[in-house]
């Protein structure tokens, strides 16, 4: 064994999502923005006994610094039920290289803006990195379309379609975690919703293709229902993100305050609709109860 994969034996983002494949069940890994947002998915998953991660994006780490991945770390560290805490598309070498100095369990190490030779050579070096330092990666083959907020815009760049040879060239640079791209994107899907773009034969080939050497992740999944978490996990997903499709509960909210709220009062309120929306994704990802 080498000495990184010694340091991995007791990753918490690997045990949880090795748990949740041999379990059949998808982890709600939930994009945080603020402190309100990361205490809401740890009280969604003690009232619900499920794991869970909580995801940062790069803008944390940039506009913050370590504040509040400590923070989130803390809470993480807390919970009565497993959770970790991961850094989402980090697309910067040096960024790469300062998150793995924080309590960081995880880190999608996101070249994709990169030529593929350059992709995967950058991937191999960062995640030799991290793993020296007990920390676990993923990658993205291919690339999905759109962007989000708090990610660098990269939403110009064209969408690339994982195939399985491409998919099995980020497994050998010695990642834990794959994103395919199969129609998946990052924002609105649009009239023809979820299920006009996605490409499950192609998710198949590449679970085929890599089965068991990584765990497999799902981005994009605004607009997915029940059904949809349920059939990419079929495929072999453990690793569902979400993100937009918990904001727009609580803007409906604001929308409607058309009062003042003290600040408390808002903060609470904020805390009450992110939970309730985690804890309803929790249960449609079959993660709810795992945690006993």
């Amino acid at each position: 064994m080498s000495a990184g994969a010694e340091k991995l034996k007791n990753n918490k983002s690997i045990a949880i999502l090795d748990a949740a494949e041999k379990g059949g069940y998808g982890i709600v890994s939930v994009v945080c923005y603020n402190l309100e947002e990361i205490i809401a998915t740890q009280r969604a998953a003690e009232s619900r006994k499920s794991p869970a991660m909580i995801l940062l994006f790069p803008w944390a780490l940039t506009t913050f610094k370590s504040h509040l991945v400590n923070l989130a770390a803390d809470v993480c560290r807390s919970a009565s039920v497993p959770m970790s805490l991961h850094l989402d598309h980090c697309l910067e070498v040096d960024l790469v290289k300062y998150a793995a100095s924080l309590p960081f369990d995880s880190i999608m190490i996101d070249m994709s803006h990169y030529e593929k030779d350059e992709n995967l050579r950058l991937t191999k070096e960062l995640t030799e990195l991290c793993h020296e330092r007990g920390i676990a990666t993923e990658a993205e083959p291919g690339r999905i379309e759109g962007g989000e907020d708090g990610l660098k815009d990269t939403a110009d760049l064209e969408g690339v379609l994982t195939t399985p040879e491409q998919a099995q060239e980020f497994v050998d640079t010695g990642i834990d975690f794959l994103a395919p791209a199969f129609g998946n994107i990052h924002g609105e899907y649009g009239p023809k919703g979820p299920r006009g773009w996605l490409e499950f034969d192609r998710l198949a080939k590449v679970q085929e293709a890599v089965g068991g050497k990584v765990k497999i992740v799902v981005h994009g999944t605004n607009a997915f229902d029940q059904d949809l978490f349920q059939e990419c996990i079929k495929h072999g997903v453990s690793k569902i993100n979400v993100n937009k499709q918990l904001i727009d509960p609580w803007k409906a909210m604001m929308d409607k305050s058309d009062s003042y709220l003290p600040l408390t009062k808002l903060m609470e309120d904020s805390m009450d609709i992110f939970q309730k929306e985690v804890g309803r994704m929790m249960d449609e990802c079959g993660s709810s109860g795992k945690a006993l």
